[in-house]
């Protein structure tokens, strides 16, 4: 298929990818909705307050870290990290909820919801309902409450209600689906402020747009201190958006390559793993067309990951399109190599990256072998590690933190 760099097209597609399938009650929210975004973009005022919310309330623009140590560790490649870690709230997700929180204030509505995996879009969504003074649920299940209990508190500071999901897995696929049947009941007054690129048209491209700025900032930056693009881009994968925030603003340079890293859990056996662009086939799932993970019947499969934000069966349809398109390429990093990314990291350079980047940290260690030397590759490090140092201790120091990894 050829890839065309300008979708999705009016009806929410990428190729074969997207669209809408949601029960007719939500149909007039959506339809609102990208009413409200499509004015939005065209208000410059709107734009400029994003813009200024984005600079004096989040932290942008963010580094673009050249990783001095790490480079001369893996040997023939520069690696440059986009640092997302460093904005308010201490990951990627608040350029989408600051977005999200104003269309909510332009549409009217009082209150927000959102589903959370590794927990840091609903910190994000909590803190962007304090700022406007809406009231705030957060759907979590109940297995991601339990290993991301540090965001849970960090909900319930900022003045939002966390609800336990304990049907399914109890994890982020069961957490959207509860979210949904909130938003079902109470569309006149809430909106639904959706983490990834994932969900029904306009939300895969309106996440999409909100997150572009990492990779529109990167594109220059990179510029500036290398004069030249990237040879490769480099970023986790579980819905998402902050890959696809990276990629989409490099989308026309084919001599960029692109490479997305999904969770390949324990192994890439059937429910032991969230590589959906590795293992997945095309089906339905909350409210658009993608790949996912599911059995021979179509039924949903379970997953499993050591990183609660990319422990998800599906993925958002512009990376389905993608990978259709021979755009982008996608691999799968273990739980083992996720952890090797994160102390690799945090010995190299003294950053200790969330287990969602550390997949993409571990993944280079082989990929950086097999690239022409001094190639430079760009990094997305999508948040900090804070949230999963209890789970690293368990994995990295089972007999107590006294033991060398």
């Amino acid at each position: 298929m050829r890839f065309q760099p300008t979708l999705p097209d009016r009806t929410g597609h990428f190729g074969p990818f997207g669209g809408k399938f949601v029960p007719e009650t939500v149909m007039a929210a959506l339809d609102e909705l990208e009413r409200a975004y499509a004015e939005a973009r065209r208000d410059s005022g709107f734009r400029r307050q994003l813009g200024e919310l984005l600079a004096q309330y989040a932290g942008r623009p963010t580094p673009l870290y050249f990783a001095k140590r790490l480079s001369r560790s893996l040997g023939r490649v520069r690696v440059y990290l986009k640092r997302e870690d460093l904005l308010h709230t201490g990951a990627h997700k608040i350029n989408n909820t600051l977005g999200q929180g104003l269309l909510a204030v332009r549409m009217g509505k009082r209150r927000l919801i959102a589903e959370t995996g590794a927990g840091q879009h609903g910190v994000a969504t909590a803190t962007v309902a304090a700022l406007f003074g809406l009231e705030c649920e957060v759907f979590m299940g109940e297995e991601d409450m339990r290993r991301q209990s540090l965001n849970v508190v960090r909900m319930r500071l900022l003045g939002a209600r966390v609800t336990a999901v304990r049907s399914g897995t109890r994890t982020l696929k069961d957490a959207c689906n509860d979210a949904i049947r909130n938003w079902v009941t109470t569309v006149r007054t809430t909106h639904y402020c959706i983490g990834s690129v994932v969900g029904p048209h306009p939300y895969p491209r309106l996440v999409r747009d909100f997150q572009s700025v990492i990779g529109e900032e990167a594109r220059r930056q990179i510029r500036k201190v290398a004069g030249r693009l990237p040879d490769v881009l480099l970023a986790c994968v579980g819905g998402g958006s902050n890959a696809i925030g990276l990629f989409h603003p490099f989308r026309n340079d084919r001599r960029v390559r692109m490479i997305g890293v999904e969770a390949g859990g324990r192994s890439l056996t059937p429910g032991h793993h969230a590589a959906t662009l590795v293992k997945g086939r095309p089906g339905v799932l909350h409210g658009s067309r993608s790949l996912l993970l599911q059995d021979r019947f179509g039924q949903v499969m379970e997953t499993q990951s050591i990183s609660a934000g990319l422990d998800y069966p599906g993925v958002g349809p512009e990376h389905a399109y993608y990978q259709l398109a021979k755009r982008a390429e996608y691999a799968a990093a273990s739980d083992a190599t996720a952890l090797r990314g994160a102390a690799l990291l945090a010995r190299t350079e003294g950053i200790l990256p969330a287990l969602e980047p550390a997949h993409a940290i571990g993944y280079l260690e082989p990929l950086a072998r097999r690239l022409p030397r001094n190639a430079l590759v760009i990094v997305g490090l999508s948040g900090r590690g804070d949230k999963d140092v209890q789970t690293m201790a368990e994995r990295l120091f089972p007999n107590g933190p006294a033991r060398r990894v």
